[in-house]
């Protein structure tokens, strides 16, 4: 139960913090950069590699209920309208995304670094499945309320994929880097 409130709060947190990375610029130099994205998913994937599955699965659903709710906790806001937006499928996907993100991380024993990437990984690919099957769906039902043509479809459609997949695959497998090693150095502090 507290590592699915603290779950709750990362993601809560997650949400309105940008992430950040050094970057080089020249020999010597190093300067911040913003990777684009906020700690959301990384706060998804930290939870399932430190809480485990159950956490994860209570603290997403938490998440996703309240948001709903009307509590502006989501990216853009909260409600039921988010019911119509096409990222709301990746935040869906959070639920099986951070279930399966924890199961893994915790299979296998001692704890490793790979193992924990890994699972990460693959937590990550069912959040973005989950957002891709959501948007076919919503673009399906447009489709068949003839609101759209299935050209129009197809367009919208890998239009909404490029902006909340592809672009977002490389700066979320930076998050999957920091994400495993925060993991791993604070399951080595907790022994466990």
């Amino acid at each position: 139960m507290l590592w699915g409130l603290i779950g709750l709060g990362l993601m809560v947190g997650g949400t309105l913090v940008k992430a950040h990375t050094l970057w080089p610029e020249g020999w010597q130099d190093w300067t911040v950069r913003s990777l684009q994205v906020n700690w959301q998913v990384g706060a998804v994937l930290l939870i399932g590699c430190l809480g485990g599955a159950q956490a994860s699965l209570l603290s997403q659903i938490s998440y996703v209920l309240l948001g709903l709710s009307g509590l502006a906790i989501f990216t853009d806001g909260g409600g039921l309208y988010y019911l119509q937006e096409p990222a709301f499928g990746y935040i869906l996907g959070f639920i099986p995304g951070g279930w399966l993100c924890g199961r893994l991380a915790f299979r296998w024993r001692p704890v490793q670094l790979e193992s924990l990437a890994l699972s990460a990984l693959a937590g990550l690919g069912v959040i973005h499945l989950c957002g891709i099957v959501y948007q076919i769906g919503l673009q399906m039902i447009q489709l068949l309320s003839q609101q759209v043509q299935l050209l129009e479809m197809g367009a919208a459609l890998l239009q909404g994929i490029f902006r909340y997949s592809v672009i977002l695959l490389l700066p979320q497998g930076a998050l999957i880097c920091a994400v495993s090693v925060l993991a791993f150095l604070l399951r080595r502090i907790m022994f466990y």
